[in-house]
This record gives C-alpha cells, sequence and structure tokens, in this order.
C-alpha cells in the first residue's frame, strides 16, 4: 500500500537519500528542512494530510521536540503518525517523545534506510512497535 509520507531533517544528504528510498517503495513523499516549515505546511487548510511524518530531533529553530509539541497543541494532523528519526537515543529522548505523542522512534545509527521504510510502514498500519 502506497502512503503519504513527510520527512523533516535538516541534513539534506539525509533528507534526499530517505525520500528516494520512499519514493521508490512507491510512496508520495514531501520533505522539509525544518520544524518550521512543516509546521507552515500543516496549518494550511488545503493540505492533505500525510500518513507519517519522520521528524529530526535535533535541527536548529524549531527541534523536532518543540514541533510535535506544536502540531498537538494545535491540533494539526490528528489522524498522523509521527516518528521520531533522530541519532538522539537517550532513554530520556524516546521518553520525552512518547509523553509528546510520537507512534514511534528510530535511532538513524542504528537503522539502514530499509528498516526505516519497514518500521514506518509497520507503523502507519498499526503492527509497529510504540517507543518504550
Amino acid at each position: 500500500m502506497a502512503y503519504r509520507i513527510f520527512l523533516v531533517d535538516d541534513d539534506k544528504f539525509l533528507l534526499d537519500l530517505y525520500a528516494v528510498k520512499f519514493k521508490n517503495a512507491g510512496h508520495e513523499v514531501e520533505t522539509y528542512n525544518s520544524g518550521d516549515e512543516l509546521l507552515t505546511a500543516l496549518r494550511k487548510a488545503d493540505l492533505k494530510a500525510p500518513d507519517a511524518v519522520l521528524l529530526d530531533v535535533i535541527m536548529p529553530g524549531t527541534d523536532g521536540f518543540e514541533t510535535l509539541a506544536a502540531v498537538r497543541k494545535d491540533k494539526l494532523a490528528p489522524s498522523t503518525k509521527f516518528i521520531m528519526l533522530s541519532n538522539q537515543g537517550q532513554d530520556a529522548d524516546i521518553e520525552k517523545a512518547r509523553s509528546l505523542g510520537a507512534a514511534g522512534y528510530i535511532v538513524k545509527a542504528s537503522a539502514i534506510p530499509s528498516e526505516v521504510l519497514a518500521e514506518t510502514a509497520r507503523i502507519v498500519e498499526g503492527t509497529g512497535t510504540p517507543p518504550a
């Protein structure tokens, strides 16, 4: 099944890498370089909400946690699954993501792109593992 996926990361190389991986698997992909760009897009009345947003934690400006908190506070994309995709894998970060309503947490350094793709599909389909 094809999904609508938004990728948010300030690392252009990784953003492009994941975008190609998801597009080659048949998914519709939009990319954003910051949390602020994502929030602007989600606030547009005519935007078709994504099935999932993969959100980096460490970004300049509004970081991933602040972005997710703003999404929840403003009730943006309520049916969208938010998945943190970060090199930050400390328990405190995972707990913070869970408390903000993240549906998943993937540590970039521990997952190759095909695993990120597979875990995203599992989370969207409701068979993924929630953050611990």
